[in-house]
Order: C-alpha cells, then sequence, then structure tokens
C-alpha cells in the first residue's frame, strides 16, 4: 500500500476507541514498525489529536472529540454506500474497483455489528443491467479520464450500419449512462460539431496532446436527452394523446421512457401524453399492441394506426397458419 493507504487505514483503526501499539498496528497492516511511526508523525502534522499513553495498557488513541468527527460514517451512510458499490458494479461504472477497494476498508475496521449489518444488507440487493465486458469497461476509464483532464482522443467508432469503423478527434464532455447502455458527449472534429456516441460501438481510443476546455455549464445529460427523446429537435410535429386504462395498467405504460418522458396530463385512469407524429406511425402502435384491449386511445391517428398494424399482424399469422394446415394435409 502507498503511505496515504497506510496512513487512512492507522487512522480508521484508531478512530475505533481502543489504544494500538505501532507494534499492534505494524502487525495489522503487514508493514514494518518504523513506517507505522512515519505515518503517525505525518497525522499528527496535519492535525489529527494522536496520544501516546505509555505503560502496560499504552498505546495510540485519538482524542474522543476527533474520533466523532463526520467522517465516521452511521449505519444508514454505510447501508447508502454498500447499495451505490453494488449499482456502479452491475452498471459497468468504470471506477467499480476502485469504489470496491473503499468498500473493503470501509468493512475491514468495522465492528463485529457494523460487519454484520453492512453484509446482509449488501447481500439483499440485486441489480439486473445487460452485461458490459472488460474492453468497454477499459474504454470508459479512458473517456473518463480524458474528460477530467480536458484531453482530445482519437476515436475509431463503428457506427452500427454496416459501414465500417471511421476515425476522428473527440473532445470527451462527460459520460452518460442512460437505459442500460453507457454514452459519452462532446464535440467531434469530423463532423464539426457537438455529438453522442454509444461506448459499445467504439473500436478503438488513443490519447493526443491537444487539450480542450468543456463549454461553462455544459450538460452531457440534456445534450444526450435532446437528441434521443421524442420531439427534441424542435421542428418535430407533435401529437396529443389521451390514454384512459385501469390504474395499474397506466402505471406501467408511464415507466416506458417514451411515454415517461412524454406524459403532460395524469389522473388514476387516465394519461395524456405529447407524442412525436412519425413515432404514432411507426414505433408506438406495435409498441401498445400487447396491451391488446386494455386501453382506450383518444387519438384517431393512433386508433387508425394500431388498427392496420393490427390487420398486418393478422393476416401474417393467418397465412402461416394455411400453411401449416397445408402441410398438415400433404
Amino acid at each position: 500500500m502507498t503511505k496515504a493507504d497506510n496512513m487512512l487505514s492507522i487512522l480508521w483503526m484508531l478512530r475505533s476507541g481502543k489504544r494500538m501499539t505501532a507494534k499492534q498496528l505494524a502487525e495489522e497492516l503487514e508493514i514494518h514498525v518504523r513506517t507505522v511511526y512515519r505515518c503517525i508523525d505525518s497525522l499528527c502534522a496535519s492535525g489529527v489529536p494522536i496520544v501516546a499513553d505509555s505503560g502496560p495498557n499504552g498505546g495510540y488513541r485519538i482524542l474522543s472529540r476527533f474520533a466523532d468527527s463526520p467522517l465516521v460514517f452511521d449505519p444508514e451512510e454505510q447501508k447508502g454506500l454498500i447499495h451505490a458499490s453494488v449499482f456502479a458494479r452491475e452498471a459497468g461504472y468504470p471506477h467499480s474497483e476502485a469504489l470496491e477497494r473503499a468498500m473493503d476498508k470501509l468493512r475491514r475496521y468495522a465492528n463485529e455489528k457494523q460487519l454484520d449489518h453492512l453484509e446482509r444488507h449488501g447481500g439483499g440487493l440485486s441489480v439486473i443491467y445487460p452485461p458490459i465486458d472488460g474492453k468497454h469497461r477499459a474504454l470508459l476509464q479512458v473517456l473518463e479520464e480524458a474528460t477530467g483532464q480536458g484531453r482530445t482522443l482519437e476515436m475509431e467508432y463503428d457506427r452500427g450500419r454496416g459501414e465500417g469503423s471511421s476515425k476522428r478527434r473527440f473532445d470527451p464532455y462527460g459520460i452518460v449512462y442512460w437505459k442500460g447502455s453507457w454514452y459519452t458527449v462532446g464535440h467531434c472534429a469530423y463532423r464539426g460539431e457537438l455529438r453522442s456516441f454509444r461506448v459499445d460501438r467504439i473500436v478503438r481510443l488513443g490519447e493526443t496532446e491537444a487539450r480542450f476546455e468543456r463549454p461553462e455549464g455544459f450538460s452531457a445529460k440534456d445534450f444526450l436527452l435532446g437528441n434521443l427523446l421524442p420531439g427534441s429537435q424542435g421542428a418535430a410535429e407533435l401529437e396529443t394523446v389521451r390514454i384512459t386504462a385501469q390504474e395499474q395498467v397506466l402505471n406501467e405504460l408511464c415507466r416506458h421512457w417514451l411515454f415517461g418522458h412524454a406524459l403532460t396530463e395524469r389522473r388514476p385512469e387516465e394519461a395524456v401524453f405529447l407524442l412525436e407524429r412519425s413515432t404514432l406511425l411507426t414505433y408506438v402502435p406495435y409498441f401498445l399492441m400487447p396491451y391488446g384491449t386494455a386501453l382506450s386511445i383518444g387519438s384517431e391517428l393512433l386508433v387508425r394506426k394500431m388498427a392496420e398494424a393490427g390487420a398486418k399482424v393478422t393476416a401474417h399469422y393467418e397465412a402461416m397458419l394455411a400453411k401449416l394446415e397445408q402441410e398438415k394435409g400433404d
């Protein structure tokens, strides 16, 4: 461990309230006793009130006024931290390993009661996200570091349309996790404009010597949502859609990202959405089809497209059924 890690570890052990000798600290941390003395001196120099008591029951201790400072997490704060580490790990957070090391330190210096509390709550939360492999986790780390340092990257990107990959210089202004996928947002020199890119389509990233300044007040999240959500382009034609159904059905519908962001009014058994007209002609009818007759829709355009989509599905399966019956007869 580094000196900073040793100092923090000694601080945590002494904050438990018990006296510990330099030998005990050295054995616990598996370091030389002289290293303990140097760390104690550095902690005292930084303002930590460590007292050395002599005698048979002597050792180092920290004055109670410092031991009770906010650096010690209460049970609810500990639970929040361990749950956050679960979310981070499952979502592919680029520094989840560092967060796990921090949690290991928290567990290491917890007493038996605190450790039991952490284990019970840590094992009681599960998160299901699409898995992220080691390659894309490494790409996320490069993007995050470049974002913080203001360093321009050279990016090779697969546009996902069978056109092969393209190379460009890219200034990453931020990374965003949204709906099971990681995105990076920034200035693309290839297009000469702000762009968002899916991290799982990045083929390669390379550092350059060039630097950039992120625009003041820029929000990667707002930019991404502004490009992905219906009606975000300003010129899109919007349609008001009123849907009535049982409250539980509408609750489920509103949890979907498209309908949740388009919701303008909500009553227990009625919801009003402002949806982009193009989505009503393509995506929405097929998404609503599994709800069957549970919905009553107050948009003639959408009802007409639902009927057309339903007719296509019916024709498809009727033809399939006729083919199966013919094969059975033969």
